[in-house]
This record gives structure tokens, sequence and C-alpha cells, in this order.
């Protein structure tokens, strides 16, 4: 396991009293140290970094003001408005003057920023401090889809006639709960009446350590719990979705799902047909739905 997953032993050995032991004593300590003073180059290069593509980049909202201000523009705050509009379920504000709950942690978000490439679309993404939290009880892995799974899926469909679609599912974290007991205090993003107060985070929001655990755990549950879909799993790769139908003419075969976070592949004599009844679970956007294309 030290050779595959070096970090996560090196930390399971911290967080149970195993560093000093003879076994982990000698390199243990000099992993943690190395991890840290990548980290550290890496927030250093970050904070750097001020253009991209030629376009100035904010790292706080008030920059971002500043910024939109500067060029006469509302770029950066309409990104920042479109993505608080999308993740404002994630949270539930608190009433004003409310302590912490029992059993919370408290923990710091942000906002990331970025330009698009091609169209120099400005991007804003809300995202939790994660790593003030500690390990949740549960397991946080996350499967996905491999690559064998998805070749098999096209040599399938290539020899039982069926077509191909594919989608991506928009903000997926937002949609499943989380079972973390997270607060965090609202920023200026959130808005003035918002700012100060404390919001439960309520859904699998991006950056917590637990999100990718939950998000596959509830569409896991709706792909086979759904009486319009009843997918099951499959015990090869659990990322492959099929269910028996018919075609027209009477041959009995396999429809297929196959997911990879937040990217569906559909294999169907009419896969639009479940993709469109996913759209209603879940926000398909319009520009990823089509055939493969990579």
């Amino acid at each position: 396991m030290k050779e595959s997953h070096l970090l996560q032993v090196a930390q399971y050995a911290i967080n149970n009293g195993l560093a000093e032991e003879p076994a982990f004593a000698w390199w243990v300590p000099h992993t943690v140290k190395k991890r840290d003073r990548i980290i550290k180059a890496m927030k250093k290069q970050y904070f750097r970094i001020h253009q991209k593509y030629g376009i100035e980049t904010p790292k706080t909202v008030q920059e971002a003001q500043a910024l939109d201000t500067k060029t006469g523009t509302t770029f950066w705050m309409d990104a920042i408005r479109k993505e608080m509009k999308n993740c404002s379920k994630a949270f539930e504000i608190l009433p004003e003057g409310t302590r912490i709950p029992v059993g919370h942690t408290h923990i710091k978000c942000h906002l990331i920023f970025d330009v698009k490439h091609g169209s120099l679309e400005r991007k804003a993404r809300y995202v939790a401090g994660g790593h003030m939290t500690a390990p949740p009880a549960s397991i946080t892995y996350a499967s996905v889809v491999s690559r064998e799974s998805v070749c098999i899926a096209f040599v399938l469909a290539a020899l039982n006639g069926l077509e191909i679609e594919v989608a991506d599912i928009g903000n997926a974290y937002l949609n499943a709960p989380t079972n973390e007991k997270i607060v965090i205090t609202c920023g200026l993003e959130f808005g003035a009446q918002y700012e100060g107060r404390l919001a439960k985070i309520v859904r699998a929001q991006y950056g917590l350590k637990g999100s990718g655990q939950a998000w596959r755990s509830h569409l896991a549950k709706v792909l086979l719990e759904d009486e319009n879909l009843g997918f099951h799993m499959c015990k090869a790769d659990n990322d492959v979705w099929y269910r028996p139908v018919i075609k027209p003419d009477g041959t009995k075969y396999y429809e297929y799902i196959l997911v990879y976070t937040d990217d569906i592949l559909c294999l169907s004599m009419n896969p639009k047909s479940i993709l469109d009844y996913l759209d209603q679970r879940f926000l398909l956007k319009p520009e990823s739905r089509g055939q493969p294309k990579t």
C-alpha cells in the first residue's frame, strides 16, 4: 500500500498514533514534510499568477469588483452571481445571531476564478475548505468507469446496432445531500443581507472530503430505485449500469449507462429518451449532449 498510496498511508499512521513505530518512523515525517513543502510552493505560485490569456484575474470578491470597475464591465460579478445562484441550494442560512450548532465544524470557503479557453468567459467556482475538517468516519472513495469498460461498450454498441449519446450533468455534486456537519460564515458573495451570518452546508459542496462519494451514491440510488429507470449495477464495473429491454422487432438486448463522475455515456436504440428523463432529475448541460467526439 505504501508504494501506491504513500501520502494516504502516512496520514493514516499519524491519525492512528503509529508514526513513532519503527516501521513508520523512518519515512513518515519526511513524507509529510515533503507534502507540506509542495503545497506551500503551489500556494505561492497560485498567488503569483494574476493573468490568464491576457486577462487580469482576481483572488477575492473585492478584487473582482475592483477589476469590473476598472474595466467598466460586469464580467466577474456576473460570474460570481451565476455561481452563487447555482450553489445556493447547498446552504441553509441560519437566523442572525445564531451560534455554531453543536457537533458542527466551522470552516472557510472561497471563490476560485478562471477564464474559459476560446470564449474568454469569466468563471467562478465556490469551494469549501475541506482540508479544515477531520477525515469522515465513513469511506469517501468514489469510483469512475474504467477505460476498458468504455471500449467494451463501444464494441457492444457496434455489434447490437445501438446509438450512443453523451451528456454532462451540471453542478452534479449539489444534487446530493451531505452527511458532514459543516457550517460557514457567509461572505460578500452571498449578498449584503446575508454577509456575516452562519450557514449550514446541506449538499455535497465542492471541496468537502465526502462530496465525491455522496454524489456517486445519490446517482446510483436514482439509477437503481427510480421505477422509470430500474438499472442494475454491473458486478465487474460498478459504474456500468444495464437493464434488459426489447427492440421493436422483438429482439432482446441491454441498454447501458456508463458514469464518469458527472459525465454519462448512454447506449440504447433510443438514448435520447433516457437522457431526457435524467434531465428531469438532474440538469444536463444542453451543449454537452450528442454523440461522443473524443
